[in-house]
């Protein structure tokens, strides 16, 4: 692969790492509930945000090795321990990342249920 792809797609990785992170502090201001709350209020009183905000370490992480491992790629280091370890890494965080979202199902499903509209919560499953 051309260094020159691999710069760019290390750019690109870290263009959507800066777009997820700014739109997950920006989205809960959005939230119909929490128009008039304080920044406090919508951070630390919400625990299905902090629960959206723990399963994405595992994201960030994913991009992390993924921006190491295409360091690799243009090191012609493809088939190397390094390379490896990092896919290895990346698919640890992909099954984390599901095992977040099937327990966001489940408490979906059964405790919310009849509570709130989670027809949101469905559309993630599908």
């Amino acid at each position: 692969m051309k260094r020159s792809s691999t710069i760019f797609l290390q750019i690109v990785i870290v263009l959507i790492g800066i777009g997820v992170l700014a739109l997950m502090l920006w989205e809960p201001h959005l939230e119909g509930r929490n128009v008039n709350a304080t920044p406090f209020e919508i951070y630390f009183k919400d625990p299905f945000l902090a629960y959206a905000y723990t399963a994405s370490i595992a994201f960030f992480v994913a991009l992390y090795q993924a921006f190491k491992l295409l360091g690799y790629i243009g090191a012609n280091q493809v088939f190397s321990l390094r390379a490896v370890k990092a896919l290895r890494t990346i698919k640890y965080c992909a099954l984390t990342l599901i095992a977040f979202i099937v327990g966001a199902e489940a408490f979906f499903f059964t405790v919310q249920r009849g509570k709130e509209d989670i027809a949101g919560g469905v559309m993630i499953g599908l």
